[in-house]
């Protein structure tokens, strides 16, 4: 019997080792999934697809794909497809670890697209790293992110960047001198715009009168509000999301506050106004391009995404569209289909010409010398306020006429 159970247990040794998937090489990299030459390339995706942030990796994931079926239908890179496996963290961190586990242990995926919140994108990033596959998050703008390791990029701005650029803009071009700062503690990417504003705008003579607290999700801001209204700022710093800014300008306007509110690229959705509608008059945040520019490349995007899918494409649609773009350009120029190899090719990016502006990689595996967009709420419709040139000094230039 002894001899028989052996004999059954090399068996079943040797067909469960058969059926297992090769591991993958340099410890990670998805290198599994480029052993067939002619097969699909797989590509992860993970975003907010539900959950609080559900139109960021809406919009996202949705102009991911138009990039990627533009891609395919010209031939694909290097005569293969890509086939991108999304999965949705529910706008939850955990949710975003979990993704990412199960995009590169079960799916085998050469590299990872997202996401959009920062806290996500910190949350995920280190399974990338450790995994050696990189990933490329279109719009989290928290500086940490790019720190977690070398496989880690991103293709828009930073906090530290648009943080500077908006207190500057409303100190020197504004003129406002006393601000207050209301603030999302829960969240990474508006705790870190809020010390990079503050560190600009008092740089440059004004006060920061007063700086109030809340959680994504909070549906009442009254007592915050009424202690900043005793204050009495000039202007309201909001660096959150656009699911809380919109009440947050309802509930100023009802207690009487007239103050605009400033904020960053987290205000982009068309959620925002639908929120807060009049209420958000004469508020202003950073955005990473504006739906009206005539530039053809921006006119292609914004027409093509709205014959897809019947909408005006947001500011994250347009750098998941570039961040997609990026990855199919690196991979065609990558030696090898394995992670370090397109890691090489994306650090080596240079000049690439996107929706958002021209993409350069630095050193740190961020996007330089990227413009900014400011855009202002007039009658519950988004205007073009200025755009700032990285060779401006954070001079606005002129802008065109509004939309």
């Amino acid at each position: 019997m002894r001899r028989n159970f052996l004999k059954l247990l090399v068996i079943s040794l040797t067909v469960a080792l058969a059926g297992c998937p090769p591991k993958n090489e340099a410890g990670g990299g998805g290198s599994g999934n480029a052993a067939s030459s002619g097969g699909d390339i797989l590509i992860g995706e993970y975003g907010s697809l539900t959950g609080p942030q559900g139109t960021f990796g809406t919009s996202t994931h949705n102009a991911i794909m138009m990039a990627i079926d533009e891609i395919n239908a010209t031939g694909g890179v290097n005569g293969r497809k890509i086939k991108v496996l999304t999965e949705d963290d529910q706008s939850k961190q955990e949710e975003a670890a979990n993704a990412v586990t199960k995009l590169i242990s079960q799916n085998n995926v050469l590299a990872i697209l997202g996401e959009v919140a920062s806290s996500n994108s910190l949350a995920a990033a280190p399974i990338c790293q450790s995994n050696k596959v990189p990933m490329i998050t279109p719009s989290s703008t928290n500086p940490e992110i790019t720190k977690k390791g070398d496989y880690i990029f991103r293709t828009c701005f930073t906090d530290d960047y648009q943080g500077e650029n908006i207190a500057r803009y409303a100190a020197t071009q504004l003129h406002y001198k006393r601000a207050a700062i209301l603030t999302d503690v829960k969240n990474d990417y508006s705790t870190g715009l809020t010390a990079t504003i503050t560190r600009i705008f008092t740089s440059l003579g004004g006060q920061i009168v007063g700086q109030q607290s809340y959680s994504n999700g909070d549906s009442d801001f009254r007592s915050q509000l009424t202690a900043i209204r005793a204050q009495n700022p000039e202007v309201i710093f909001v660096p959150g999301y656009y699911t809380d800014v919109g009440q947050i300008a309802i509930q100023a306007r009802d207690l009487g506050m007239k103050q605009p509110l400033m904020g960053g690229d987290g205000w982009e959705s068309p959620k925002l106004v639908e929120i807060g509608g009049h209420a958000l008059d004469g508020s202003m945040y950073t955005n990473h391009y504006f739906y009206g520019d005539p530039n053809p490349i921006v006119r292609d995007f914004v027409q093509k995404y709205k014959q897809r899918y019947g909408s005006i494409p947001d500011g994250m649609a347009a750098l998941g569209y570039d961040a997609a773009r990026v990855m199919a350009d690196a991979i065609k120029r990558a030696k090898k289909l394995d992670g370090p190899s397109l890691r090489d090719a994306i650090a080596a990016t240079k000049g690439f010409q996107g929706v958002t502006g021209t993409i350069t990689i630095g050193p740190v595996r961020d996007a330089v010398g990227k413009k900014i967009i400011i855009e202002e709420v007039k009658n519950a419709q988004l205007t073009l306020k200025a755009t700032i040139e990285p060779s401006s000094g954070g001079a606005p230039a002129p802008s065109p006429a509004t939309h």
